[in-house]
């Protein structure tokens, strides 16, 4: 059996090591930027909705079985906007959520909404049973403090909380939820007129 020389075996560890650093550069770019992980130091997840676009970077993926979801939300300035028709001005944009009674989120699904109306953030129940839409307005919150929502599967409604306001919607199914996590999303008719950032860290 040869074994290599001391001579002969450091350039063949070092060969080794680009190697691995090229894989490892590599494997970095075929990571999506819905898959990294951007956080706050305070561990709030952080969105971004794009100016001309509807929906944030950074969302993950994945099937969400549960009975309720609790999280925090933290806005800042840049929830401050004016839409090109001012009759866009109160459609709901999407916050958070999810599907429900394993469909998509078009046939079944729960999440809080928001719009910037009458000089204030306001917070909209917002979700779908077996295809019909229904929304509801809970409250309005502050820019720049957190506050904490949660949204629960009872057996034929949901029940959203922001706070210690609340608004029921119809639920088209019963027990744990089956579907996936919904994120930030802009709209309505129009997309983000400037960068819009979102916080969110799941309780």
């Amino acid at each position: 059996m040869k074994f290599l020389s001391r001579k002969n075996f450091l350039p063949v560890i070092a060969g080794f090591g680009l190697f691995l650093s090229a894989c490892t550069s590599s494997e970095k770019e075929k990571i999506s930027p819905a898959k990294q992980e951007l956080t706050d130091p305070n561990g709030f997840r952080i969105y971004t909705i794009k100016k001309g676009s509807h929906y944030a970077d950074n969302r993950e993926t994945g099937e969400i079985k549960t009975t309720k979801l609790s999280f925090s939300v933290l806005f800042d300035s840049s929830a401050v906007y004016k839409t090109i028709d001012p009759v866009n001005q109160f459609d709901i944009n999407k916050l958070y959520g999810l599907s429900d009674c394993n469909s998509a989120h078009h046939s079944n699904s729960a999440r809080m909404g928001w719009c910037w109306v009458n000089n204030q953030l306001e917070i909209h129940a917002y979700g779908y049973k077996n295809g019909m839409r229904n929304s509801e307005f809970i409250t309005a919150i502050p820019i720049g403090k957190p506050v904490e929502m949660s949204i629960e599967m009872n057996d034929s409604t949901y029940l959203l909380r922001v706070g210690e306001k609340f608004a029921e919607l119809p639920r088209g199914c019963s027990g744990q939820s089956n579907g996936y996590k919904l994120f930030p999303y802009f709209g309505g008719d129009e997309t983000a007129p400037h960068d819009i950032v979102v916080k969110v860290k799941d309780l």
